[in-house]
Parts: structure tokens; sequence; C-alpha cells
């Protein structure tokens, strides 16, 4: 197995429901995922483990206290920072992702703070609705379609 280029980054995701599921999706697609702090809810929670199910084992986690933690240690170039937010400028389908790129979420009740946001305009996309009524969509659905969009080339598409 190689070793994971593409990361997803979740910056204090609240729901465990949606961090074990996109963690299943990291294990299928040889992933890192990390989580940055504080969360919503313990990793040790069953909910976690139960929508990752046998494979939150698999995971490769990394874990950091704040988001300036994860950018001093890790020192993500801009241009492998892909943002995702419900009103990006651009959309998923814009960016040619880099395959060692940081997919970067925020947390479901209120996206990405504006200190991570900030001077990265350029770099924030979102997922198109085409009906006004949805305010917004599930975490792990809008990550599982990103990241799929991002590795297209690499799987065949």
């Amino acid at each position: 197995m190689s070793e994971p280029c593409l990361k997803i980054v979740l910056v204090t995701p609240e729901i465990p429901y949606n961090t074990g599921a996109i963690g299943r999706t990291c294990v299928a697609l040889n992933l890192e995922l990390i989580l940055i702090k504080p969360y919503g809810f313990s990793l040790d929670e069953k909910a976690v483990r139960r929508a990752g199910t046998d494979y939150w084992k698999y995971v490769h986690l990394s874990e950091y206290e704040s988001w300036q933690a994860f950018l001093d240690e890790r020192r993500p170039l801009p241009e492998s920072l892909y943002f995702f937010e419900e009103h990006g400028d651009q959309t998923i389908y814009d960016p040619d992702y880099q395959q060692d790129g940081y997919l970067v979420f925020g947390c479901e009740s209120k996206g990405l703070p504006s200190e991570v946001l900030n001077g990265m305009e350029d770099r924030t996309f979102s997922l198109p609705m085409l009906d006004s009524r949805v305010r917004s969509l599930n975490l792990a659905n809008v990550a599982t379609a990103v990241v799929y969009q991002a590795m297209r080339t690499q799987l065949g598409g």
C-alpha cells in the first residue's frame, strides 16, 4: 500500500458520524485524515467507530490542537490548500488539484472560521446546489464528492 498523498482536513468537526464516514472514505482511497481540535465529540465514541465500522483502525489519522499548530508543523504551500464552503466563489470543478493537496472542511454548524479563510478567497470552493431551498449538504457527502472530483484523473476519470 502506498503512502497517502491527498489529505482531508476537518477543522473542529462536531458530529462523530460524519467524521467516521469520512474516515471510511479515507481508508477506501488511501488518504490521510487530519483533525483540528476542538472536536464536538470524543474519538472514542461509539458513533465514530460505528460510522467507520471496522475500518476506523486503518485510518491514517493526524491530530492538531489548532489550525495554527497544523500550519506551523505541516507548513503547507497556499496553492496546496483547497477550502470548501457553502458560498465559495468557485466550484469544486474549477481547480487543478495537486496530488499532495489538503482538502479543508469546517464544522457542520458554522463552516470554516474567518481566521482560516482570511486571504484565501481565491482558494475557496463550493459544491453547486440547484435548489435554493437547501441551505447546506451533509459534511460527509460533500467531502466524498470533493475527494472523488479531486482524484478523478488518478481514478481513471
